[in-house]
């Protein structure tokens, strides 16, 4: 070794030897909390094409629809209960909304982090694992319940003369005449949903991560990147499953009872309708979906990045 310190040789193997940067891990208490947030404000924002969404399925072929399209849905119900009618119905998703985010991504970041390399980097594969377990989790804990009082809800406030007062009448209501099963209607329909969905989410997700971020794991991503990404995990859900969201909103309504079960439902559908009424509401869904998830992804990582200087978990 020289006087004036180590020679280029020693500086290139210990630049060699120094640790690759590693990501940071989210501790699922944050990733519960920032869940929570993002999800609380992702429904502000989207709740109007929520409504209109259920508004058109529930329209359904037989006696003559009500609505000509999404603007004509839109167009009556400000007409008749001035623009917060578009706002109808959207206490119970907020309900819903907060846990459901929070559920998914604290079991997401739990999984993963029993999973991911020494860099701390999750494979696409793993990443539609943990992404399967989330959906899965949120569907049993949170979505389902809540989905079907929402679609019961809805369907109430658009009958002549509405039986519930409000969200916790409703539930108590629906819970008092059918058990709590009243709640659990359209289970398997709900797991599929859920699981496919996130499973397809967090897949697309990581991918475009992993390849933006490339060898650098710690790469920190702009928030314009974050939202493009999940417009696109978005939208490869919302092909990858319309069906069984139409599925399930049958399921869940008020004419639940004409179907025998999920596999019934989906079977009279295809019988009686034919394969493209699967796809009904797809524009609206599309639109809301992608908007949503990119919503959600951003406020996600930002909570998450500002919970890492405030909450120390390592």
């Amino acid at each position: 070794m020289s006087a004036h310190g180590p020679s280029p040789t020693a500086r290139s193997l210990a630049a060699a030897a120094a640790p690759a940067p590693k990501a940071k891990l989210t501790h699922p208490g944050k990733a519960i909390l920032a869940g929570g947030i993002a999800g609380g404000i992702e429904i502000c924002i989207t709740f109007p094409t929520e409504y209109v969404k259920t508004q058109l399925q529930l329209d359904e072929k037989a006696n003559p629809p009500r609505y000509k399209g999404i603007g004509d849905c839109v167009k009556q119900t400000v007409q008749d209960h001035g623009v917060k009618g578009l706002y109808r119905g959207l206490s119970s998703l907020l309900y819903g909304s907060i846990p459901k985010a929070a559920v998914r991504f604290g079991t997401f970041e739990f999984l993963s982090n029993q999973m991911r390399d020494a860099q701390g980097k999750l494979s696409s594969q793993q990443s539609l694992l943990c992404g399967l377990g989330a959906g899965v989790s949120e569907a049993i804990l949170v979505v389902c319940p809540m989905e079907t009082v929402k679609v019961k809800f809805i369907h109430d406030q658009c009958s002549p003369n509405p039986k519930y007062r409000g969200f916790f009448h409703g539930v108590r209501e629906i819970v008092r005449e059918q058990g709590l099963k009243g709640t659990y209607q359209g289970l398997t329909a709900t797991i599929l949903k859920q699981g496919s969905n996130q499973a397809i989410r967090f897949f697309v997700m990581t991918s475009l991560k992993n390849w933006y971020k490339g060898d650098n794991p710690a790469k920190e991503m702009n928030p314009v990147v974050t939202g493009l990404f999940g417009a696109v995990a978005g939208a490869a859900s919302v092909f990858g499953n319309t069906p069984l969201d139409v599925v399930k909103t049958r399921m869940q309504g008020l004419e639940a009872h004409k179907y025998r079960n999920t596999w019934d439902c989906a079977f009279k559908i295809m019988k009686y309708e034919g394969p493209l009424a699967f796809y009904k509401g797809t524009v609206p869904r599309l639109g809301r979906v992608c908007l949503d998830v990119a919503i959600v992804f951003i406020i996600y990582e930002e909570v998450v990045k500002v919970l890492n200087k405030i909450w120390k978990t390592d």
